[in-house]
């Protein structure tokens, strides 16, 4: 009946050793090449994103807390407390007042009659 002319595939002749589908492999290659690059270019678009958000999250902290300081600093300067009256009971103790109170120290036998000596030449600068 009907012949054919031609087979339907053909076969490949090649040397014995040589590579098959040598375009197939340098293809291959660069394919794999090209997703390798495009891997570490996403890899550093998102370590550049981890970084940008990182710092943004450090400006929010340093803000927070330069408010937060500022804050403590008009709370203790509404929180200052008046200074006390001149010769009332808060009043810094006089040299007599000292002597008096070592006096007591040495009569209680908590000081001894040196060391009671130096505090009072300290008291009285000599």
């Amino acid at each position: 009946m009907f012949m054919r002319r031609r087979p339907l595939v053909r076969p490949v002749v090649r040397p014995a050793g040589a590579p098959l589908l040598r375009g197939a492999l340098v293809g291959g290659a660069a394919y794999a090449a090209g997703r390798s690059a495009a891997r570490g270019a996403r890899r550093e678009q998102d370590q550049e994103q981890a970084i940008a958000d990182l710092q943004a999250q450090q400006a929010q902290e340093a803000q927070a807390a330069q408010a937060a300081q500022q804050a403590q600093a008009a709370q203790q300067a509404q929180a200052v407390p008046p200074p006390p009256p001149p010769g009332g009971p808060a009043a810094a103790p006089t040299v007599i007042d000292q002597l008096t109170r070592l006096g007591e120290l040495a009569q209680q036998g908590l000081l001894t009659p040196e060391e009671f000596a130096a505090a009072k030449s300290r008291l009285l600068g000599t």
